[in-house]
């Protein structure tokens, strides 16, 4: 089939469209800090539960 002018010129804005492109950049950005905050996240949740700990056992001392 023999494409015309009109043809390859209807198609023109489809191929330069980078909106698709932008979406991928931005899922792949957000993976990547989901990824990279779970060692952090695992960080401080055992530290927030050694100071919870503490401070349930100054309470019941506190109390007694």
């Amino acid at each position: 089939m023999t494409e015309t002018k009109a043809d390859q010129t209807a198609e023109t804005p489809f191929l330069r469209d980078e909106d698709g492109a932008v979406t991928v950049d931005w899922v792949v950005l957000a993976a990547a800090v989901m990824l990279l905050s779970i060692p952090v996240l695992t960080t401080i949740k055992g530290s927030t539960e050694t100071a919870a700990g503490d401070v349930a056992s100054d309470m019941i001392a506190a109390t007694d």
